[in-house]
């Protein structure tokens, strides 16, 4: 049975840099190995591993019906196919990439797709942490229908405190299940939540809900695209995560 980490948050919070920091966590502290799942079309988790993706699902859509037919299998079979090929395998986790779609329409089949590759390599990994798209179409689009560790990121603004109130309403209204919820107010003046903060966490029943400080460390890190690996062990930020992904992965 897996542990499914699932982060999600308005755009420019800084969520793909913690959910990396999410996965150097678990594997830090033996929780492992991890699947890490990019569900962001900008593809930016992989940069944050330190890692190269090959291939993505995203770029299936166009592809897969002509070369199912021509190879005389199911397109069934080909996905499986070409998501074990997509998979980057890397010291103590693997990474797969959902990518941007290829050619015009819409992500339902890219979706669909992801969903599958999820549901089945999610009981190959005992830890999984999946990197939502920003805003709120990715749980719209019910990529994942339950979770153990729901994670809304946002800003102290507040814009983003309402935006965790309607992520959290989105998910209750589509009908995403999860056993936690934590609330993460990143780049915080001071590392205090902003008054509001106590509505949000009322509203929400959130039993954690954590003011991260802005951290020059960690600015420079995704400024410079550079890997979570990099972030020093004592960084407060990185502490935080390990000490949050201890409690909520057991």
């Amino acid at each position: 049975m897996s542990c499914l980490f699932a982060l999600s948050g308005k755009g420019g919070v800084g969520k793909t840099t913690l959910a990396g920091l999410f996965v150097r966590g678990l594997r830090e502290i033996g929780r492992k190995p991890i699947l890490a799942i990019d569900a962001d079309p900008n593809s930016c988790l992989a940069d944050m591993l330190g890692v190269r993706v090959r291939f993505t699902i995203g770029s299936a859509r166009e592809t897969v019906r002509d070369e199912a037919e021509a190879q005389k299998i199911s397109k069934q079979e080909l996905l499986r196919m070409k998501i074990a090929q997509g998979l980057v395998e890397s010291n103590g986790f693997d990474l797969i990439s959902m990518g941007r779609p290829e050619g015009p329409g819409c992500y339902c089949y890219a979706n669909n797709v992801l969903k599958s590759a999820i549901k089945e390599l999610s009981d190959q990994y005992p830890y999984v942490v999946l990197d939502n798209e920003a805003g709120l179409e990715n749980l719209s689009r019910r990529i994942v229908q339950s979770v153990d560790v729901l994670t809304l990121v946002s800003d102290a603004s507040n814009a983003g405190m309402n935006t965790l109130e309607r992520l959290y309403g989105l998910a209750r209204e589509m009908g995403v299940g999860f056993r936690k919820l934590v609330l993460l107010v990143n780049r915080t003046r001071g590392g205090e939540l902003p008054e509001s903060a106590a509505r949000v966490q009322k509203n929400t029943g959130a039993r954690n809900m954590l003011a991260l400080p802005y951290d020059e460390e960690i600015a420079t890190l995704a400024e410079e695209s550079r890997p979570v690996w990099d972030v020093s062990d004592e960084n407060p930020i990185y502490r935080k995560i390990l000490e949050l992904v201890r409690e909520t992965s057991g």
